[in-house]
This record gives C-alpha cells, sequence and structure tokens, in this order.
C-alpha cells in the first residue's frame, strides 16, 4: 500500500499563495511573489477571486496597498464579474475604493447582473462613495440588465441630500471637462 504525501503537496503555486493572503503570512507572501511575479494575479478556481478580492472583502488597508504596490491588477473580475471596487462600495469601505480608484481601478465595470459601482452606491443612499466614483468617471447612465441606470435608481429612492441631485451636479461638472484629441474616425 503506498501512502500519498501531505495533501497541501498537491495544491498549485497559486493556491498556496492565495491560503497566505487568507492567513496573513506576509513571509510565504512575499516568497511566492519573489519566486514568480505572476503570481500576484492568481485566481481561485472556484471563485476566481484574486488576492486583492480576498484583502478588499476583510478591509485590510495594508494588505491592498502591498498587493496593488506589487503589481496585482486592481480590475481583475472573479467569475461572477465582480471587481475589488465592486467590494469595496458594497461593504461601504470608502477607503478602500478610494486607493483602487487612485490606482486606476476602472469606475465603471459590470459584473454579470450589468450592476456598476455606482449603482451599488446609489442603493447604498452613499453619496460620499457616488462622488468619489462619479469623479473618477463613472457613468451614471449605464444600465444595467433590468435597464435601469444609477440615475434611475437614484429618482427611485431619493435618499439624504437627495441622490439625484448629487448625479446632476457631477454629471454638469464633469460634462465641461474635454474628452481630450480624437483619433481616427468618428461617426
Amino acid at each position: 500500500m503506498v501512502l500519498a504525501g501531505p495533501a497541501h503537496a498537491d495544491f498549485s503555486e497559486g493556491y498556496k499563495f492565495l491560503e497566505a493572503v487568507k492567513k496573513k503570512e506576509g513571509e510565504k507572501v512575499e516568497q511566492a511573489i519573489m519566486n514568480s511575479s505572476q503570481i500576484i494575479n492568481s485566481k481561485d478556481v472556484t471563485t476566481g477571486e484574486t488576492a486583492l478580492h480576498i484583502v478588499t472583502a476583510r478591509r485590510d488597508p495594508t494588505w491592498l496597498s502591498y498587493l496593488i504596490a506589487k503589481g496585482a491588477n486592481v480590475n481583475a473580475a472573479d467569475d461572477r464579474g465582480r471587481t475589488p471596487l465592486e467590494l469595496a462600495v458594497n461593504l461601504g469601505w470608502r477607503e478602500g475604493a478610494t486607493m483602487l480608484l487612485d490606482k486606476k481601478a476602472f469606475p465603471d465595470p459590470s459584473n454579470d447582473a450589468g450592476e456598476t459601482p455606482l449603482i451599488f452606491a446609489v442603493h447604498r443612499k452613499d453619496a460620499q462613495m457616488m462622488k468619489a466614483l462619479l469623479e473618477a468617471g463613472a457613468n451614471p447612465d449605464r444600465a444595467d440588465n433590468s435597464g435601469r441606470s444609477a440615475r434611475d435608481y437614484a429618482k427611485i429612492e431619493g435618499g439624504p441630500g437627495n441622490l439625484l441631485s448629487t448625479i446632476e451636479t457631477y454629471t454638469k461638472k464633469n460634462a465641461g471637462k474635454a474628452a481630450g484629441p480624437v483619433y481616427g474616425p468618428t461617426f
């Protein structure tokens, strides 16, 4: 009868890296990154989550900053189309959302239901988060799979400080910004 080695010996390097991130094992994470610069964007094979998803879910600014500095993709989506930015907005974690936006996270990704971070901010009635997303270029008229946009939800939900007026203010403010030169044909 042949006995197999330890179960952890069969796991991929990406799995071991993600487990080390989950357990906050800094030395193991650092060693894995030193051995392979590509490991930073490893995805969990069952969920598609990256290390940034893991640290965002636990609202950990130290690890978030560290992984971004090491080259983690701030726009990586999991198997349901959720990005770290969407997770931060859903959690109401403004610090994390701001860090991600400052590091060029796309302000307008949509998940598999077509929902954007701005739609989630409207649902949370979080005017500060809405302002940050709108300043970063989020489109208030991008519709989800039901055909409703953040602007539509703001009209329905109302809320503190009138969410719709927040959208209107930033839409007017951003309308004056030059889009830059256009290359190629325009239709």
